[in-house]
């Protein structure tokens, strides 16, 4: 694994991983989304491929990158005030959410209300969903090589709508991403992402067990299908404690290129989008563009602005050639 300051050398290979994040980030989301639908799964039953009419964004890539213009807007000095003025800009100040995901719904009517992190998340119905993990990618970017830093920016960015699991799942994630970006096999990957979890929580529980289940099957991710999916089930699927676990578990079964990791993650059902987003981001982190199939980094490139209608047409490329020059440059 590299330190943060040998991979900041080579912008290069630096603008590889970033955009390879971002872009993962994207294709999981859209792949798991597309996956799911009743049509696909009349189809094709397990998807392989975006099909020609395939259309995307949801909440997990469009919130990702209000969290992407924030670290941009901010150059990377991530605090509650600029995460507070995003969300007043270009949360609150839309009448409805299409694709919208309830934690975040709740959190901007408590702006609305007047309330500030961190008791806009900690009052909130829906605090320990997964939206917080969905959009926290970036931040594991910007920390690249620096764990810590990560699941401290991702405290105060998930805080403003998420409480507990809610954002103990976001900094997972965030660790994740920013190990994986400095070349971290996946055990330092998957070391990252549980150093940040309390283990009295109901989703280090769920992490747990969901590994074990599949170390008793001897890693074969079809053996373990249906203990885990069976295990791991929620009153609603959205739940940090179910879906973080099946997208981590995902990647400890299949992990060895990009395209077959999401490919895992985005079949996995339930909130499918949302795994395969958090898949995707640690693998495009790990693996960088340059190794990810082009043409569904093109698909992908620009959001349709489906919840966040500020995201229509942003180009993911332009966002991680910005984030590139803040993490060089500071």
């Amino acid at each position: 694994m590299l330190t943060r300051q040998e991979f900041l050398q080579d912008r290069e290979r630096v603008f590889d991983k970033v955009y390879g994040a971002l872009s993962g980030l994207a294709i999981g989301d859209s792949f798991g989304d597309a996956s799911r639908k009743a049509e696909n799964r009349s189809n094709y039953q397990v998807t392989t491929d975006f099909n020609q009419g395939a259309s995307w964004s949801t909440d997990d890539t469009e919130f990702a990158l209000l969290t992407a213009k924030t670290i941009i807007r901010c150059r990377g000095k991530l605090t509650t005030e600029e995460c507070v003025r995003s969300w007043m800009e270009d949360v609150v100040t839309q009448d409805e959410y299409k694709r919208g995901g309830a934690s975040e719904i709740e959190a901007a009517n408590n702006l609305r209300k007047g309330l500030l992190p961190p008791l806009t998340g900690k009052f909130n119905t829906f605090h320990m969903s997964d939206g917080s993990s969905m959009r926290i990618g970036p931040v594991g970017i910007l920390c690249a090589g620096d764990p810590e830093q990560a699941k401290e920016f991702a405290r105060i960015e998930s805080e403003i709508s998420h409480y507990r699991d809610g954002v103990w799942g976001a900094q997972a994630v965030a660790a994740a991403v920013a190990v994986a970006m400095v070349d971290g096999t996946m055990e330092e990957i998957f070391q990252a992402a549980m150093s940040a979890i309390p283990e009295e929580s109901w989703l280090y529980y769920n992490m747990t067990h969901a590994f074990g289940i599949l170390e008793r099957h001897n890693g074969s991710i079809l053996e373990a299908w249906m203990e885990l999916h069976d295990f791991l089930r929620t009153s609603s699927w959205a739940t940090t404690a179910e879906a973080i676990p099946s997208a981590f578990v995902c990647l400890k079964a299949v992990n060895q290129d990009f395209r077959t990791g999401v490919t895992l993650a985005g079949n996995f059902g339930r909130d499918a989008d949302t795994i395969g987003a958090i898949a995707g981001v640690i693998l495009g982190a790990k693996y960088g563009a340059g190794r990810m199939p082009a043409a569904w980094i093109e698909k992908t490139r620009f959001p349709s602005g489906t919840c966040l209608t500020f995201t229509k047409g942003i180009d993911i490329r332009d966002y991680a050639r910005q984030m590139t020059d803040i993490m060089i440059e500071g």
